[in-house]
């Protein structure tokens, strides 16, 4: 799987385009003021959000992947002051929902916010234009359509989702134009 693969898939998953792109693709700088910072708790609470989305199971789940440390680099790195702020805002609207704290719900508790929350989000899919830049009065995306992006974004992007969840094959590699299928192989994952 490549990364265009990916980030299709990431919208089909999400149903929005995948916020901050932009700026990853044409390597721009973070906006003058765009330096929101993430405390060690609140990359915690990212790391657990995400492996309620991507859980161990068979395989390696979000945190052995360091979603949280990524997800905060990527909010910093390339999501725009506007995104940031709501992308923080969303943070502290988990936690509000969570009666405190997202962390200390139980397992339950926090696949049924999550799910909340995703519902949520879809409803707001058809009314949000924002595909990576904020453009005056644009609405911006719900803040866990970005927080999920995130989360499969650095999963299977990240060593461990890349080689340990999908199927590698280091670029260039040979050429088979003859592969045979396996029903239930895991994807394929290039460099």
């Amino acid at each position: 799987m490549d990364r265009r693969d990916l980030l299709k898939m990431i919208v089909a998953a999400t149903g929005a385009a995948m916020v901050g792109l932009p700026a990853l693709v044409h390597g721009q700088a973070p906006a003058a003021g765009a330096t929101a910072a993430f405390s060690a708790a609140g990359i915690a609470t990212l790391d657990e959000i995400a492996e309620t989305i991507l859980p161990r199971t068979a395989t390696a789940g979000a945190k052995d992947a360091g979603a949280g440390a990524f997800m905060a680099r990527f909010v910093s790195d390339c999501y725009t002051a506007p995104q940031q702020a709501a992308f923080h805002a969303g943070l502290a609207d988990i936690d509000k929902r969570a009666g405190g704290r997202f962390v200390s719900l139980t397992a339950n508790d926090r696949t049924e916010l999550l799910r909340a929350l995703d519902a949520e989000a879809r409803k707001r899919v058809g009314e949000v234009n924002e595909t990576g830049t904020a453009e005056a009065g644009e609405k911006m995306p719900h803040y866990f359509t970005m927080i999920k992006q995130l989360a499969i974004f650095g999963f299977f992007t990240s060593k461990v989702g890349a080689t340990e969840v999908l199927q590698y094959v280091a670029v260039p590699g040979r050429y088979d134009g003859d592969l045979a299928y396996v029903p239930g192989t895991p994807a394929w994952a290039t460099s």
